[in-house]
């Protein structure tokens, strides 16, 4: 079975080390860079399954590789970094990133955030899902119909929309930008009060307990993330 290559931007040798060894005993094949320059030609030589991308380089910032790398191709691009600012992170994941862990992180955490950066790029972008399921949420797209535990709920376009568009990248976060141009338009993208009253009356009709929610989760200041496990 061909291994998946992961390609590690990082100019900070320990950190490199680690994600190496980390990687390698966990069954993926790792490349490494430390500049942007560097990313650039092993992203084209290597082709990896799933970039891990530091955004301060000797050679720049790591947005404009995230940046020149949606303007070719979808490789998944989790972003490692110790920018912990809001600001930082919703840029980020605007730019394309498929998520964002602030250093320090938990092995196991990135592990898994690989794992289900993968299993997006496993199914193919241009097929439209005629059912989804996640966890004991089932969609039917054609029928517009969710049920959960089996059990048919109604749900307004509105909340359709949006629970659809979280189904499809489940385990990614998506920004409030994210889901405002994809649910009501480009041009309605600072409405963030109108995602909110959504979320919640979704969250009421998925979850057992909304204020606990086990699926819909919000990423503070953020977005939100349909959980995939």
């Amino acid at each position: 079975m061909m291994q998946d290559t992961v390609l590690v931007v990082e100019d900070e040798s320990r950190m490199r080390r680690f994600l190496w060894e980390a990687l390698s005993d966990n069954g993926y094949r790792v490349a490494e860079a430390t500049t942007l320059a560097q990313a650039e030609k092993l992203a084209e030589q290597h082709r990896p399954s799933v970039i891990l991308l530091d955004l301060v380089l000797p050679d720049g910032d790591g947005m404009q590789l995230l940046r020149k790398l949606r303007e070719r191709r979808r490789t998944p691009v989790i972003v490692l970094s110790g920018r912990d600012g809001e600001h930082d992170k919703v840029s980020a994941l605007d730019a394309g990133a498929n998520d964002y862990l602030t250093k320090p992180f938990a092995m196991p955490e990135l592990l898994a955030r690989i794992r289900v950066a993968l299993r997006l790029t496993s199914q193919n972008p241009e097929r439209e899902d005629s059912q989804l399921t996640i966890g004991s949420i089932a969609i039917d797209v054609p029928r517009h119909e969710v049920r959960i535990d089996g059990e048919l709920v109604h749900l307004t376009p509105i909340e359709f929309r949006l629970l659809l568009t979280l189904a499809r990248n489940a385990g990614r976060v998506l920004t409030h930008r994210q889901l405002l141009a994809e649910v009501w338009g480009p041009e309605r993208t600072n409405q963030t009060h109108h995602l909110r009253v959504h979320v919640a009356a979704l969250r009421r009709k998925i979850e057992r307990d909304p204020a606990r929610p086990r699926w819909l989760q919000t990423e503070a200041g953020i977005g939100y993330r349909l959980r995939d496990e």
